[in-house]
């Protein structure tokens, strides 16, 4: 592919030592053969692609070929594949890296396809996935998931505490949620609260608060304004301050989700991709909507989408938007809705995404703005490196290591210095497209 060179793929990944290595073990494939890319980090994640593959061989009379990789390393391996041309015809792309990949020329727009094909229903995907979905006002994906964070919490545990069970409705407000999580915390047995010390996790705050990571123009970091800064206060306070989260032993490997299992949690900051695998809890569990801050319960919305690489031309082109449109179907986003796996794209497959637990459709009641509310993730065509330079100095604050303003004021000038970025890679995909 012209617009992804390997210069350019070894400059934004940094794995000249590595890609010898993988670029060898990369395999031809039948052809005719459908072939498509997925992360997947657990074994029932896994059976949930299988299922995928086989409802893909029954539509399209062909076989189907997954390449299913680690979420951790998914990203890495697919910009090898792109590079070398063994990428297949349709990519996975989480949210937060349609813009780095549309940006970069990897992945063609999607809006001549759409157009020629009127029968297709892109109003039967949520709104939310489908600004997610989008860069520059062209469509680059088909959205296969789309969900708010929400609040989990251990019924088990509350109920033994006398504790009665949150309003499914009614978000608490930060409040509320602080004194409830100082009362369940129990240390070193039992604690109120968790998430990941990182910020991904911290947006959902930042959002309820009326911040941001940066401005609308995407021109200046705007982490270290009231809004944002109060909010990752009010978060750090609960490690630090309070006290009401299990004790970090490894910025680099915590996970929230695993804190939550051990059963001695009250409440988990997460979204409803983990009820595929909080299902096997040997407590009761359910799920409730974010607290409220000052502007609201309006947390991250995520999403993932299916996209097509720029290299894929002529017949396989084709080819490739009938297998994407598989991929993205009701009877395929059924099959993800009913094993838990995250509440689907489609409004038309809503109705397999179901119990347990017994609040889980308040996740589509959020989209649809019946409950609280959410804001799709906001990002950049660099956000692999904001991400990485906030993952650098932010997560120490976790441990009171350096305190939110020095932190925000040494992130500062460097967030800037990405925002710039951000903006020449607009104005180089702008050019290219004219």
């Amino acid at each position: 592919m012209k617009e992804l060179s390997r210069r350019s793929f070894l400059k934004y990944t940094g794995a000249a030592a590595a890609a010898s290595g993988l670029l060898t073990a990369c395999s031809s494939t039948p052809k005719g053969a459908a072939t498509w890319s997925m992360w997947s980090s657990s074994p029932a994640e896994r059976k949930v692609w299988e299922a995928f593959s086989e409802y893909v061989q029954q539509q399209l009379k062909v076989e189907s070929i997954p390449s299913l990789t680690p979420s951790g390393g998914y990203p890495t391996k697919l910009d090898l594949q792109l590079v070398s041309g063994t990428a297949g015809l349709v990519t996975a792309l989480n949210g937060t890296l349609i813009p780095t990949y549309a940006a970069r020329g990897a992945h063609r727009p999607l809006d001549d396809l759409l157009a020629a094909d009127p029968d297709f229903e892109l109003d039967d995907f949520y709104p939310a996935i489908r600004k997610i979905s989008t860069f520059n006002n062209q469509t680059y994906g088909i959205g296969f998931d789309v969900a708010p964070t929400v609040l989990y919490y251990n019924k088990t545990l509350l109920a033994k505490a006398g504790v009665p069970p949150p309003s499914r409705t009614e978000p608490m407000t930060w409040a509320t949620f602080r004194e409830l999580a100082k009362e369940l915390t129990r240390p070193p047995d039992q604690y109120g609260f968790t998430c990941a010390p990182a910020i991904d996790d911290l947006v959902s705050w930042i959002y309820c608060a009326g911040g941001n990571v940066m401005n609308d123009e995407g021109t200046v970091s705007t982490l270290d304004a009231p809004e944002a800064s109060q909010a990752i206060q009010f978060v750090i306070d609960l490690f630090v301050k309070d006290k009401v989260t299990p004790p970090i032993s490894n910025l680099v490997t915590e996970s929230s989700s695993a804190n939550f299992m051990e059963g001695n949690v009250a409440f988990m900051q997460n979204g409803p991709w983990q009820v595929v695998n909080i299902r096997k809890a040997k407590f009761d569990w359910d799920v409730i909507p974010f607290p409220a801050g000052p502007v609201g319960s309006t947390p991250r919305v995520s999403g993932s989408a299916f996209a097509i690489p720029s290299g894929v031309k002529g017949d396989d082109l084709q080819f490739a938007w009938k297998l994407l449109k598989t991929l993205t179907s009701t009877g395929a986003l059924d099959i993800y809705a009913k094993a838990g796996r995250n509440n689907p794209a489609r409004l038309s497959a809503g109705s397999a995404f179901k119990p347990p637990p017994d609040n889980l459709g308040v996740v589509q009641e959020i989209l649809a703005g019946k409950v609280a509310g959410g804001h799709p993730f906001d990002v950049t065509t660099n956000w692999n490196q904001v991400k990485q330079l906030l993952g650098q100095d932010l997560p120490r604050t976790f441990l009171g290591q350096v305190s939110v303003p020095d932190a925000l004021n040494g992130l500062k000038p460097r967030l800037d210095v990405l925002m710039k970025q951000h903006q020449d890679n607009i104005r180089q995909a702008e050019a290219r497209k004219g």
